[in-house]
């Protein structure tokens, strides 16, 4: 049997787990070329292997095109939904659950790759509708409709599809502690959106002051994981580490190792 476990020490974040996927030996250019599926223009996916905390690992970032500054919330690593170093245009920060919608349906992708990305988008669009208020299809997604963090989303899904683990398993998730200063104003780590995806989920917070788990992160983490337990009996085979943005006590990355049962 084929185990897939997710090592959350760090948190996860949507940039990470693709960074940990690609590290693992996901082919990169099989993933772009999935990704061109959506028929979204205007950015570029760049993987680079940077060191953070010690650890050798893979950065993932998306690069728009049409920006040649960052956005202020960017440079001061605040964000709604999305805590990643990249650049939005005014027009890509909202889209509506309808909108994602008829990217991912109108796209060449895999049945089983939009199954799961509508999945998820329709989860974070529920999710913000019952912390705001709101009705569902009203809802409009900030950081999580831009770009970047529909890549993040599909780029996940395309991922879990082309390693087909028979099993995915999880640690207890490093949440971290504080707050967050979002577009609805200061909230407490974890974010109220994150904590919601996380309901059944083992959580914990070990001396870390930030947000280490963002609601691209947990969304994709309780969308595949099966189980939540400390390292399972595997013989592993392969090993990555996706790079977070931030800097910590400890190493700001998600590590995700691929390998077997134990023979009896």
């Amino acid at each position: 049997m084929k185990i897939l476990y997710l090592d959350c020490f760090s948190g996860i974040s949507g940039d990470m787990t693709l960074g940990a996927f690609i590290d693992m030996d996901v082919d990169f250019q099989t993933l772009k070329n999935e990704l061109e599926k959506l028929n979204l223009s205007g950015y570029q996916l760049i993987a680079e292997k940077k060191v953070k905390g010690g650890i050798s690992g893979t950065d993932i970032n998306v690069v728009l095109h049409n920006e040649n500054e960052h956005n202020e919330m960017h440079d001061q690593n605040i964000t709604h939904e999305h805590h990643h170093s990249h650049t939005h245009s005014p027009e890509s920060i909202k889209r509506s659950l309808h909108d994602i919608r008829d990217i991912i349906i109108s796209s060449a992708l895999s049945d089983t790759v939009k199954e799961h990305s509508l999945h998820m988008f329709e989860r974070l669009a529920q999710v913000e509708a019952t912390i705001h208020q709101v009705d569902v299809e009203n809802v409009h997604f900030h950081e999580v409709g831009a770009v970047d963090a529909i890549v993040d989303i599909v780029g996940a899904a395309i991922c879990f599809d082309l390693i087909s683990p028979d099993r995915v398993v999880a640690s207890s998730v490093h949440v971290g502690s504080g707050f967050v200063k979002c577009a609805h104003g200061m909230f407490p780590v974890p974010a109220p959106a994150t904590l919601e995806l996380l309901k059944g989920v083992p959580i914990y917070s070990k001396g870390v002051l930030g947000e280490l788990v963002t609601p691209t992160g947990a969304v994709i983490l309780t969308e595949y994981t099966q189980e939540y337990m400390d390292f399972p009996s595997m013989v592993v085979k392969k090993i990555g580490y996706g790079l977070g943005k931030k800097d910590f006590d400890i190493p700001n990355c998600l590590r995700v190792c691929l390998g077997e049962t134990i023979k009896k």
